[in-house]
């Protein structure tokens, strides 16, 4: 097991991601913060939080459940349980900043915008997240990485969230290891 980043290195890029989403929307007008289920809401809670200390303002927060939209659903192997997306604001128009933990193939990205267009039609989505492990499978880029982190397909990135682990980390296994 590799250590990638540890609890500062996280809190370090979260503060880059939120300058970043600053910065390319101009301010903070007509932005909502969506995180993708269930570690993408953690990384998007944090930079929503850094952007209203930074700006001091209250942004739109939402919680996007992609499981329906996954193209491996009908697989065996997928085991994903649906929970709901929550969206209590209409994105028609809005700036929508979509976070997510580590990007990989892809395939959750476009199920994510899919996911989006069945509540409406933003002005802009523009994908935050915290690492990036490369190995796409569709033409899909980040608009800001917390990390850019070179990988095999035979390795794993995990992250580690207080929230839901009780420990902070970003960590590169190789294939059967743990943490």
């Amino acid at each position: 097991m590799i250590t990638i980043m540890e609890k500062e290195g996280m809190e370090r890029a979260i503060a880059r991601l939120a300058s970043e989403a600053l910065e390319q929307n101009g301010g903070t007008d007509d932005l909502v913060v969506i995180g993708i289920r269930t570690r993408g809401v953690i990384v998007a809670r944090r930079i929503r939080e850094e952007i209203e200390k930074q700006e001091g303002v209250s942004l739109p927060f939402g919680i996007l459940d992609i499981v329906l939209q996954r193209d491996d659903l009908l697989s065996e192997d997928c085991g994903a349980v649906f929970k709901g997306s929550e969206i209590d604001f209409a994105i028609d128009g809005k700036n929508v900043l979509l976070c997510d933990d580590v990007m990989y193939t892809g395939r959750t990205i476009r199920a994510a915008l899919a996911a989006l267009n069945t509540l409406g039609r933003a002005k802009t989505v523009r994908l935050f997240t915290l690492v990036d492990r490369g190995h796409r499978e569709l033409p899909f880029r980040a608009d800001a990485v917390g990390k850019n982190v070179p990988t095999s397909s035979e390795e794993r990135v995990i992250v580690r969230f207080n929230e839901t682990d009780g420990s902070e980390g970003v960590y590169l296994l190789k294939k059967g290891e743990q943490i």
